[in-house]
């Protein structure tokens, strides 16, 4: 049954556009570590980013209790195709990342290691220490099947060489969504001869995109109870004509952003500015153009038309993985004690140090903002006090949902004028699939 399951779940989620900390993978498909013997442990992973920092802390711990850890590094697709083959019969690893669009299908399997017995023991972890969103992504009937790794937030990334070129100040936090529009409107116009747009936004661009708008306009992508679509909630609909009639026309084709990423274009000097997640500040970091590059808080939409940005006007979709251990591993002890070392609170400011990603324990994100030297991150830590931080939208097929969005937004993103309607069309769609959730 779980087998049937999975793979309706992996036939949409593998078309899906990455985001967050479940983002854009870089994965190797090799592996690196130390080789893993009869007590050592494998640990899989997807995003060959973070492989260097994780290894610095999976060493740390090694060197302590003397278990070799393997790291098996996949891209995304391999990596759930992996996972799927390994609960059919084939080799599970120890260890392996959890991502919010699989929370459902595998906690509600016999798949992955009940912790709470382990944590009720443990001196170095609670589930109270980490946001509470994340903890509760990985949590069944009570039980807890994660324990978090990490979190992220989303901000602006533009291109100070090209706001000089064409004589455009620079953004700051007090900025609206009419002023993001209003600034990518003069790129686009100014740099036309030179090919360069004002901004990028894909139907795929969710987390890190229009999702952020519409949470920000007061609208939702689904009920606070993951039972009903919110693409057709009054508020949804003025967030997506406004970037149908204000920010499309400043991006370019649809076939374009369909070819080509919008981190791909703003490291090609094509973008004057894009909304991008804090696992891809590496990226941008060592590309070429780093130091024409900086970050600034996300706009927001003053809803109450008070002249001041509230906190709930500005929203940034967050998402953050988990640490699980395979039920039948040979080596859950071991696999315990390692996911112990990259949670606690240790580990998880030591993460954020190397700059691996935000930590997922509450309060241990701060040096997170040191860790590239020389490109102030700080927007990605602030929004946390200046805004309002909103868990990524989920269900237990969220991948169909989303996978429809993706597809059934290109006619609207092409005419715009069809906003609305398609927008309904959308949440009916949605509304069937979270009612085949319930059966």
């Amino acid at each position: 049954m779980f087998k049937k399951l999975l793979t309706a779940g992996l036939a949409g989620i593998l078309c899906m556009s990455l985001a967050a900390c479940g983002g854009k993978a870089s994965g190797t498909g090799s592996t690196s570590g130390s080789e893993a013997d009869g007590k050592g442990i494998t640990v899989a992973i997807w995003d060959n980013n973070q492989l260097s920092g994780l290894k610095q802390i999976a060493d740390d711990w090694s060197k302590e209790s003397g278990v070799p850890v393997k790291f098996q590094v996949m891209d995304w697709d391999s990596y759930w195709t992996t996972l799927e083959a390994g609960v059919s019969g084939g080799q599970m690893p120890d260890v392996f990342w959890m991502h919010s669009s699989y929370a459902d299908m595998y906690t509600g399997s016999d798949i992955l290691l009940p912790l709470d017995d382990y944590v009720e023991k443990s001196d170095k972890i609670s589930f109270d220490d980490y946001y509470d969103g994340i903890t509760k992504l990985y949590e069944r009937d009570g039980k807890h099947y994660a324990i978090p790794k990490d979190h992220d937030t989303i901000a602006v990334v533009y291109n100070k060489k090209i706001f000089d070129k064409y004589g455009i100040s620079y953004p700051t936090k007090d900025w609206t969504w009419e002023d993001f529009a209003d600034i990518a409107g003069k790129i686009t116009a100014a740099g036309k001869d030179d090919g360069v747009y004002g901004t990028y936004m894909n139907t795929g661009s969710n987390q890190s995109g229009w999702y952020d708008v519409v949470y920000s306009f007061g609208g939702e992508i689904i009920n606070s109870d993951h039972t009903k679509s919110g693409m057709d909630n009054e508020n949804t609909l003025k967030a997506m004509n406004f970037i149908g009639d204000k920010i499309l026309p400043s991006c370019p084709s649809q076939d374009s952003m369909a070819n080509t990423s919008g981190d791909t274009m703003m490291i090609s000097g094509k973008l004057g500015m894009y909304l991008d997640g804090s696992w891809m500040i590496n990226s941008y970091y060592t590309s070429d153009i780093k130091d024409d590059l900086a970050w600034v808080e996300l706009p927001y939409e003053d809803v109450n038309g008070n002249g001041k940005c509230d906190k709930e006007e500005r929203c940034s979709i967050y998402n953050g993985l988990g640490w699980s251990i395979y039920k039948n591993s040979p080596h859950k002890d071991e696999a315990f004690s390692f996911i112990e070392a990259m949670t606690d609170k240790e580990g998880q400011e030591k993460q954020a140090q190397l700059g691996v990603t935000m930590a997922a324990y509450k309060g241990a994100s701060e040096k997170f903002a040191e860790a590239f030297q020389g490109m102030d991150l700080s927007a990605f830590t602030d929004i946390e006090n200046d805004g309002t931080l909103v868990m990524r939208p989920y269900s237990k097929y969220s991948s169909r949902w989303e996978d429809s969005f993706t597809d059934g937004l290109i006619p609207a993103w092409n005419d715009p004028s069809q906003m609305t309607d398609i927008c309904k069309d959308l949440a009916s769609q949605m509304n069937d699939t979270l009612a085949e959730e319930k059966q």
